[in-house]
């Protein structure tokens, strides 16, 4: 699941000064979204680019008497024209937020009946969770609105664990929040967590860890473990990749890499110094062209196809993952070491690496340079019992050798 940050901006929180702190806020810590009132998004689109969702203020949500109006605005007028945000809100000052009373039957709500307009936008809901009868009016919503933005007066986890258990996967689920603890639980709650949190906070720390937070939720988490080495052997010359990446890399960074998609090899960056060359912490000399570099996605690329803005996935010796920008792939004809090594259930990989005292791998004894590796050492690697095929996962039988 994709996990987005929403922060919010409209009149409530100040004046435009206040608004305009928050959403260059935003804009610096990579959140996704913004929500404002519509006034306001022509001078959102100046500050930067970012998702903009608007409250819609210019009086187009039409009230409804009743039912039969209510389907006659529907078919009659079911378009509108697209506005600037790439999201219309209905709720604020109306239904959603309880400036209007809901109605009995929800069929007659205006929110709704403004939901149901088409337009080249998405549409939402905004909806206070005041009772029952709101959740099960932003049920209701839900059916209509791509994205379900959901708020407590004080947070709590029961009614955003029933909507959780009732929504489907019909709209984007976006629970209200004030503080990045208040994030984490959102996404984790039942396991499955909201698709989005809208946080409520003047602190920009404040939101940088709600992105934070919103980024650990998708990584994953590998098991690596340790490979026998059988042989290192000089293999020639051949053309070798360093990735540069825009990233400052910690010491107990690297990057997945090898031969052979179903063993990758942890390569340390270069972040330790050497007596011959200044350390490069944002550098992995990966090996030979035709090796494959594991990605954030969970698939892979082969070193050679890597180019400015590609990204490729950082991984520590926990197996904690991050993704990281590629700033430019160097490639240059170096001499090579080819390294044989056994999984612990048996199977047989291999991968070049430049033959050089700076690249160091991660063995049983620490950290390791290539030059001096030898048959019996231990190696980090991520074991995958799966082929590969244009990058993705396939479940067929391939022989790599």
């Amino acid at each position: 699941m994709t996990r987005s940050v929403w922060v919010k901006a409209d009149d409530t929180v100040g004046d435009w000064d206040d608004r305009r702190a928050r959403i260059t806020a935003a804009l610096e810590a990579g959140a996704d979204w913004v929500l404002v009132d519509e006034d306001d998004v022509a001078r959102v689109r100046e500050l930067g680019d970012i998702n903009v969702a608007a409250f819609r203020t210019d009086g187009d949500v039409t009230l409804v008497d009743d039912i039969d109006d209510a389907e006659a605005d529907a078919e009659s007028d079911d378009t509108v024209s697209a506005p600037q945000a790439d999201a219309m809100i209905v709720g604020k000052d109306g239904e959603g937020d309880a400036t209007i009373d809901l109605p009995e039957d929800f069929s007659g709500s205006a929110d709704l009946s403004t939901l149901r307009r088409k337009g080249d936008f998405d549409r939402g809901a905004y909806v206070r969770i005041l009772g029952k009868e709101y959740e099960r009016f932003a049920e209701t919503a839900a059916e209509e609105a791509d994205h379900t933005i959901v708020v407590g007066e004080d947070w709590t986890i029961i009614p955003l664990e029933n909507l959780i258990a009732r929504i489907g996967e019909e709209t984007d689920l976006v629970a209200g929040v004030t503080s990045a603890e208040e994030a984490k639980t959102a996404f984790e709650t039942l396991e499955i967590g909201s698709d989005a949190v809208l946080l409520d906070s003047d602190d920009p720390d404040e939101i940088r860890r709600t992105v934070e937070i919103r980024d650990e939720a998708e990584r994953e988490s590998l098991d690596l473990e340790y490979a026998e080495v059988l042989a290192v052997e000089r293999a020639g010359s051949a053309d070798r990749v360093c990735v540069d990446t825009g990233t400052l890399l910690e010491h107990d960074e690297g990057m997945l890499v090898g031969s052979m998609s179903r063993g990758l090899v942890f390569v340390h960056a270069e972040t330790a110094e050497s007596p011959y060359v200044a350390s490069r912490p944002f550098r992995v000399n990966a090996g030979a062209v035709h090796a494959y570099v594991r990605t954030p996605d969970g698939g892979t690329k082969y070193l050679s196809e890597l180019q400015s803005g590609d990204e490729v996935q950082i991984v520590d010796l926990a197996g904690n993952t991050r993704e990281a920008i590629v700033g430019r792939a160097k490639i240059e004809q170096r001499p090579m070491f080819r390294i044989a090594l056994e999984t612990e259930s048996g199977d047989r990989v291999e991968t070049l690496l430049q033959n050089a005292e700076t690249i160091k791998v991660a063995t049983a004894e620490g950290r390791t340079a290539v030059t001096d590796l030898e048959a019996g050492d231990e190696i980090l690697l991520y074991a995958e019992d799966t082929a590969r095929h244009f990058g993705e996962a396939v479940e067929e039988s391939i022989i790599e050798k």
